[in-house]
């Protein structure tokens, strides 16, 4: 049954091909993906897919189901399709909401046969928001055994980690006076701005070597001439784990406190994203991804350990639900995510060669879960035993 599921994608390679090309085309930010999603529904359905559409008030998140009727397990593919601004899908995006999409089509021709069910995850805003969390928080993952998902990037990478993330949001409330006239009538909240994030570069010397804190200045005043009365900063905190988090916040807070105490600000606190947990990769489904990969003709030895590339919204959705997120190669150059240059490649003949690669190995991986119960009892224990240590 393997050899049918990678000749339904050979065969289907031009259809799928144009599903990505079309999100890419129509480049559209977190939760405003009104087209792309549209697209990726309309070609579940015409395969049989029954698609739940507005999921927990998003009106671009869906999930797709095909079940089998028979019993057996729930295998799901997740599908993003949110671009950045200005560069458009300089993330790959584009290639990740086609691919899963392929995969999912592609396990259903076979799981009447195999029994269990096939889910396709529509998740918005993984740039930014990051629906995959509130579906988690909301169980809509309880409907799954196993949740997939596949990246493009500029080479072959077993699914490895990321890193738990906060947003954080300071702001700053002064008071306004002329800058030569009477500046000892005012109150400077763009001092305590600076002063932020001159305690927070102090700070970072005393965390460990795994903690990222970076900020921006997101309003800092207007003209020079008027002592700015209200500033704000915004922030991500990263650390390996989730644990590690609520010490590193206060921390981070406390330097906000002494910034508004030292120029005699008023401050406040506020999330404006929401925050992301770290990836915890199953080895058992990896490895089976990793030997499907293999399968398809990728040398074992241009097949990178996994890195941590920064924080996922997967993140969340693996701390519930087994899961993993590989990397699949769509350039031969050194371009690296968030860059004009992977935009292009991820509208390339390379780029959409990839995606199927991705949708093979995905599809192909689903159908070991689906007709492997040692397999399956692996990636259960080692999710088990891995949610007890954590």
């Amino acid at each position: 049954m393997k050899e049918s599921i990678t000749a339904f994608l050979d065969s289907n390679y031009t259809l799928f091909k144009d599903v990505a090309r079309y999100i890419w085309e129509h480049p559209e930010l977190g939760y405003n993906e009104h087209q792309s999603s549209y697209k990726l529904i309309e070609t579940l359905t015409s395969f049989g897919f029954v698609v739940e559409q507005n999921i927990d008030g998003m009106e671009t998140a869906f999930i797709a189901v095909y079940d089998s009727g028979r019993p057996g397990p729930s295998i799901s593919f997740l599908a993003e399709y949110d671009a950045l601004p200005e560069i458009g899908h300089a993330c790959g995006h584009n290639l990740i909401g086609a691919m899963s999409t392929a995969a999912g089509i592609a396990l259903s021709r076979v799981v009447t046969a195999t029994g269990g069910k096939v889910l396709v995850y529509g998740t918005p805003a993984e740039e930014s928001g990051g629906a995959k969390v509130a579906l988690a928080d909301k169980g809509y993952f309880s409907r799954t055994d196993a949740a997939l998902m596949c990246h493009p990037y500029k080479s072959y990478e077993r699914s490895g980690s990321s890193m738990a993330m906060e947003a954080l949001q300071f702001d700053f409330k002064g008071k306004s006076a002329h800058a030569a006239a009477s500046p000892h009538e005012g109150i400077n909240a763009l001092d305590a701005v600076i002063s932020l994030f001159n305690n927070v570069n102090a700070l970072r010397q005393q965390v460990t070597p795994d903690v990222r804190i970076h900020g921006v200045i997101t309003q800092g005043g207007t003209v020079p001439n008027v002592i700015p009365d209200r500033t704000q900063a915004k922030f991500y905190v990263r650390a390996s784990t989730v644990e590690q988090l609520p010490d590193l916040v206060s921390r981070v807070k406390a330097c906000a406190a002494g910034a508004a105490l030292g120029t005699g600000c008023e401050w406040d606190f506020s999330h404006y994203e929401l925050g992301y947990a770290n990836l915890l990769t199953n080895a058992a489904m990896s490895d089976a991804f990793t030997n499907n990969l293999v399968s398809l003709g990728i040398p074992l030895e241009d097949i990178e350990t996994g890195n941590d590339h920064g924080s996922l919204d997967l993140g969340n959705v693996s701390q519930i639900v087994p899961s993993i997120h590989p990397y699949i190669k769509i350039t031969d150059g050194l371009h690296n995510l968030h860059t004009k240059e992977f935009c292009a490649a991820a509208n390339s003949e390379q780029g959409y060669e990839g995606m199927l690669i991705g949708a093979k190995s995905l599809a192909l991986t689903g159908f070991d879960l689906l007709t492997d119960p040692e397999l399956l009892k692996a990636v259960k224990e080692e999710f088990e035993n891995r949610e007890k240590r954590t």
